[in-house]
C-alpha cells in the first residue's frame, strides 16, 4: 500500500492551487482597500482594523468614536449616530461651519475676560483638529492662529509706544518722550508704562484674536468650492470673488510647507530674514497663479451669464437687497454694543427678511444649474444651532453678570472663570460629537 507522502504531487494541481490562493489574496486586498465594500474583511467576523474596518467603523479601532461591536459586524444605532465617516451623501452644508463659527465670534465679542476668551479658543481648536480634512484649505487654521498671537503683540507695542488713557498705579518702566506740537494733543509717544494699561491691551487684543481664530476655524472645516456652490443666484459674482480670494490662504499656506521642505532637503536653512525672503516672491506666486487658475476654470464653465429680468423687478431687488443688507448691518452692530440690544434684534430680523426677500428675486438673473446641491440636514442644522446657542447664551449673559464678562484693570485684580457663562460656551463642542469623521487616509502597501 502506498503511502500518501510517498504519492508524486501533482504540479498542476499545485499550480492551481497557487493561482487560487493569489486570486483571493487580491479579492481579500481590494476589500480592504475599498471603504464599505462587502466581503471577508468588511462583514466577516476577524476584522484585523484595515482600511475597510477602520471606515466602516467595525473593526477593533474603528475609524468612529465607541467603534463598532466587539469582533466586527456592523456599528452599533450610536455609533452610527453620533459620529458616521464622512462621505458625500452625509458630509456637512459648509454653511453650517460658517453659522457655528459665526455664532463663536459673536461669543467673543460679547466679552474681555481672558479665561472665557481662551475657552472659545480651546473649543474652536479641539473642533478642527476632531473634524478637519487633509485638504488644503484645512491647514490654513494655524496661520490663523499665528496671525492672532501677532495681534496680541502689536496691540501690546502700540500701548506701550502710544500711550493709554487707562489710568494705572503700578508702574513698570518709563520710555523716553517725545515732543509733539499743539496741534497733536492728546497723542503721546513714550512715557509712563503701567501694568493696567498693559493688561487692558491684552485684553482686547486677546478678543480680536479669538474673532481672527474662530474665522480660522471656519475656514479650516468648511469647503469654499462647496460654499460658493450654494450661495444664491443673486450674490453669484460676488462668491466668485470671495472664494478666489478664500483660496489664495490656504495655498500660501500650503507652498510655504513645500518650500520649507525642499530648501531643508537642499541642506539650507530654513529660518533668519534671507530664507523668508527668498520663499516670500515663490509663495506669492504660485497662490496668486492657484486663485488665477480657479478663476479661469470657473470661466470657462460660463460662470458670469445672466438672463434678462424686466427693470421693476430688478429695481425692487435692488431696493430690498440695499436695505436688508443694511438692516442686518445696524442689527449686527446693535446686537455686538452693550446698550443695543433691545433694537439690534429686530432691525437684524427685518433686514434678513428684506435681504432674503431681495436674494429670491435676485436668482431670476442666473441661468446656471446645481448639480447634486448641498442640503441642510439634521447634523447641518445642529452644528449651526449650536454656534447660535453660544452666541444667544452669551449675549443674555451679559445682562445678569456684566462684571465677569468684563473683568476691570483698575484696581489691579485677577479675571475670574464665571460658571454659567463658561457654561454656555460648551454646547460649541456639539460638532466634535455630531459632525461626520473625515476618512482615514489610507495607508500605502506593505
Amino acid at each position: 500500500m502506498t503511502r500518501p507522502s510517498d504519492t508524486p504531487a501533482d504540479p498542476t494541481a499545485t499550480t492551481a492551487t497557487t493561482d487560487a490562493a493569489a486570486v483571493t489574496g487580491s479579492l481579500r486586498a481590494r476589500a480592504r482597500r475599498a471603504p464599505g465594500t462587502a466581503g471577508p474583511a468588511a462583514d466577516g467576523p476577524t476584522g484585523d482594523g484595515t482600511t475597510a474596518d477602520r471606515a466602516t467603523g467595525d473593526g477593533p479601532g474603528g475609524g468612529r468614536p465607541g467603534g463598532g461591536r466587539p469582533g466586527g459586524g456592523r456599528p452599533g444605532w450610536g455609533a452610527r449616530f453620533l459620529a458616521p465617516v464622512a462621505d458625500r451623501g452625509n458630509s456637512l452644508h459648509p454653511g453650517a461651519w460658517w453659522l457655528w463659527a459665526l455664532g463663536l465670534a459673536v461669543a467673543a465679542s460679547r466679552t474681555t475676560n481672558p479665561l472665557l476668551l481662551g475657552l472659545i479658543i480651546g473649543v474652536a481648536g479641539y473642533v478642527v483638529a476632531a473634524r478637519r480634512t487633509d485638504a488644503p484649505w484645512a491647514r490654513s487654521y494655524g496661520a490663523f492662529v499665528k496671525l492672532g498671537l501677532f495681534v496680541v503683540a502689536l496691540r501690546i507695542v502700540f500701548s506701550v509706544a502710544l500711550g493709554s488713557p487707562i489710568p494705572g498705579a503700578h508702574e513698570l518702566f518709563t520710555l523716553p518722550e517725545l515732543p509733539l506740537p499743539g496741534w497733536a494733543q492728546g497723542i503721546r509717544i513714550g512715557g509712563r508704562v503701567t501694568a493696567e494699561q498693559v493688561l487692558f491691551a491684552l485684553y482686547d487684543g486677546l478678543k480680536l484674536a479669538t474673532l481672527l481664530i474662530c474665522v480660522g476655524a471656519a475656514n479650516a472645516l468648511a469647503n469654499p468650492a462647496r460654499l460658493l456652490k450654494s450661495l444664491p443666484g443673486a450674490l453669484y459674482e460676488a462668491g466668485v470673488a470671495v472664494v478666489v480670494a478664500m483660496t489664495f490662504a490656504p495655498n500660501l499656506v500650503a507652498d510655504v510647507v513645500r518650500l520649507r521642505t525642499a530648501r531643508r532637503l537642499r541642506g539650507r536653512p530654513t529660518g533668519g530674514v534671507r530664507a523668508v525672503l527668498r520663499i516670500g516672491l515663490p509663495v506669492l506666486e504660485g497662490a496668486l497663479e492657484r486663485s488665477v487658475a480657479v478663476a479661469a476654470s470657473m470661466d470657462a464653465r460660463g460662470y458670469g451669464r445672466t438672463a434678462q429680468v424686466p427693470p421693476a423687478v430688478r429695481r425692487t431687488t435692488n431696493v430690498l437687497t440695499l436695505g436688508g443688507l443694511l438692516g442686518v448691518c445696524a442689527g449686527s452692530y446693535g446686537l455686538l454694543a452693550a446698550q443695543g440690544a433691545g433694537y439690534g434684534l429686530p432691525l437684524l430680523a427685518a433686514g434678513l427678511l428684506a435681504a432674503v426677500a431681495g436674494l429670491r428675486l435676485g436668482g431670476r438673473r442666473s441661468v446656471r444649474t446645481r448639480y447634486r446641491p448641498d442640503r441642510f440636514g439634521p447634523r447641518s442644522c445642529l452644528v449651526a444651532a449650536s454656534g447660535i446657542a453660544v452666541a444667544v447664551l452669551m449675549i443674555r449673559a451679559n445682562a445678569y453678570a456684566p462684571e465677569a464678562l468684563h473683568p476691570g484693570v483698575v484696581p489691579l485684580v485677577a479675571p475670574e472663570l464665571p460658571l454659567w457663562p463658561a457654561l454656555s460656551v460648551l454646547p460649541g463642542l456639539l460638532p466634535a460629537v455630531i459632525a461626520p469623521v473625515p476618512p482615514a487616509r489610507e495607508e500605502p502597501p506593505a
